[in-house]
């Protein structure tokens, strides 16, 4: 028969925020598949000059997506092609969200979206470390206080397994509202990012 005790316990850390991802897509319609690609790529290249020119770095910029899909009419005919480019942008400038946003739509108008926004934490390592010492912290406590209750006293560890989670700190979508572009103060708050980590500890009895 199994002797021992298992308990779990709980820690959580926070780091303000460092990181500001966005996902910016570039989409156009065009009667020919060439046509809807080649505008893509031309208007793709325009964005990507603009943050370059806002002091994005380059291995900053990355795709996350391609699309090219024909477009139907009412008798599912094929009317025309749409293409599609979506880019993800890291930039540790968390104020320049407005700044970053209006340089794009000046590139190239009502074809820029804003499909994902997050702030993020650079190095979730130290957060995973911080929040699983203080779970361990807590199950060690619970344990002592079950063995002292039931007369006993904690021995050994048998095993432990652990389980982590955090928190997005914003995310949000949206599409360029006009020629004019997004107000250079839109106001983002890059808040905290929260990490969760739960350990199950089995202690055998002394």
């Amino acid at each position: 028969m199994d002797t021992g005790i298992t308990v779990t316990g709980t820690g959580q850390a926070t780091a303000p925020a460092d990181l500001l991802r966005l996902t910016l897509s570039v989409g156009q319609d065009a009667p020919d598949v060439a046509d809807a690609v080649a505008q893509v790529a031309e208007r793709t290249a325009a964005v990507m000059a603009a943050l370059l020119a806002e002091g994005v770095t380059a291995g900053d910029i990355a795709t996350s997506s391609v699309s090219v899909h024909p477009q139907y009419g009412e008798t599912m005919t094929v009317t025309g092609y749409r293409a599609s480019h979506s880019m993800a942008v890291t930039t540790r400038d968390l104020t320049g969200f407005g700044r970053l946003l209006n340089a794009a739509v000046a590139a190239v108008g009502n074809s820029l979206g804003l499909d994902f926004l997050q702030f993020d934490v650079e190095d979730k390592a130290s957060l995973v470390e911080k929040a699983r010492q203080l779970a361990f912290q807590q199950a060690r406590q619970k344990a002592e206080q079950l063995a002292e209750l039931t007369g006993q006293s904690i021995g050994g560890i048998a095993a432990v397994s652990e389980s982590q989670g955090y928190v997005p700190l914003r995310e949000m979508s949206a599409k360029a509202a006009s020629a004019g572009g997004f107000a250079a103060d839109l106001g983002v708050t890059p808040g905290e990012q929260t990490v969760d980590v739960t350990v199950e500890v089995r202690w055998n009895w002394a």
